[in-house]
Formats: structure tokens, C-alpha cells, sequence
């Protein structure tokens, strides 16, 4: 197997035990995740069953680390583009059709020509068929009115949203540090 590129990334924990991030979700490589463990600034969780050698040590390559010390969450998101689809959950606000983030734009429910402001409380999510039918009038004028009522989100409730949304490769001992609230097989 190849050792070269992200081949076996390393999930990256707050001290907590919680994900940096979910969307994207926090990984480092596994060069850089065997530097914080030899610099003893991450404890290794799990590890895979694939090792690196010197010559005289063999160590297994990190699969889940956790930070030494509480990085803290900001409380506040940033307002980009990537947050506003992430937390209308890739979905069009106006006609409700779920899109990949390259097919998707943001609309100003009430237009910056007639004062409106690009603020969470004024931007949603919107297919590009949806954004050109609404077009440069209000809500009322175009006749459709978006979903749901656009609020700035906290960052819990864009990281619920992340984990709706989980990246195409997922190693199989992540499954415990990511989805908490996942029904328990019985």
C-alpha cells in the first residue's frame, strides 16, 4: 500500500473528545498527526494497523488523535457562503430541491437595490433556476417566499449540520467519535 499523499489521515479531537470541525472534517495527515505525537502534543486514541519504521522503531500510524489542550469553539460562525448552504443544509430555500454546494448560490431575500444587507438574516441558500425566477424583487412581489426563516446559526448547530454531511472516505474506527446520537444497533 501506498504511503504517499493522505493515505491515512488522522480524525483530529478537541481535548473534549469532540471533532474540531465536521464540515469539513478535521483530519490531518498522517505525517503531521506522528510529528504531535512524537512532539507530545496529542495523545493517539486509535491507531491503524499499518506502521512506519526507522531503523531501529516501528510505530503504528495515528488513526483518531486528541488534542493535549481544550482548543476553544468559536461561538460565532463566520458568515461565508459555504455556512449559509451548510446551514439551509444544502438545500434550496424556494423550491426546496437539495444541490452539491458548485450548483448552488445565495439569494438576498430582500435585494441589496432595496437596502438589504448580506447578513445571515437576509441570505439563504438558492438553485440558480429559483435565484433567476425571484430575480431583483422582494418575497411578495416574486411570489415565493423562502422555507425557512434565515437566522444567524451557532456553531453547534452548524457542526449538526456538518454531520449530516459526511465526507466520502470515513475510517471504520471513526464511527465512536462522530456520531454520538446515532441509533445503537440492538
Amino acid at each position: 500500500m501506498s504511503m504517499r499523499g493522505n493515505t491515512y489521515p488522522a480524525l483530529v479531537l478537541n481535548a473534549d473528545f469532540q471533532p474540531l470541525n465536521y464540515f469539513p472534517l478535521s483530519l490531518w495527515s498522517w505525517q503531521d498527526a506522528l510529528k504531535a505525537v512524537f512532539l507530545d502534543r496529542v495523545n493517539m486514541v486509535s491507531e491503524y494497523d499499518r506502521q512506519v519504521h526507522s531503523p531501529s522503531h516501528a510505530v503504528n500510524l495515528p488513526s483518531v488523535i486528541s488534542l493535549k489542550k481544550y482548543v476553544p469553539q468559536a461561538r460565532r460562525p463566520a458568515f461565508t457562503r459555504f455556512n449559509v448552504f451548510l446551514r439551509d443544509r444544502f438545500c434550496c430555500q424556494y423550491c426546496g430541491g437539495v444541490y452539491r454546494a458548485e450548483d448552488l448560490t445565495f439569494d438576498h431575500v430582500i435585494p441589496r437595490s432595496k437596502g438589504g444587507m448580506t447578513t445571515w438574516t437576509n441570505v439563504v441558500t438558492a438553485c440558480a433556476p429559483c435565484n433567476l425566477r425571484k430575480g431583483n424583487r422582494l418575497p411578495r412581489q416574486s411570489g415565493i417566499q423562502p422555507l425557512r426563516t434565515p437566522m444567524q446559526p451557532t456553531t453547534f448547530q452548524l457542526q449538526q449540520s456538518g454531520r449530516a454531511f459526511p465526507p466520502g472516505y470515513l475510517h471504520e474506527g471513526w464511527g465512536d467519535f462522530l456520531y454520538w446520537d446515532a441509533e445503537l444497533e440492538s
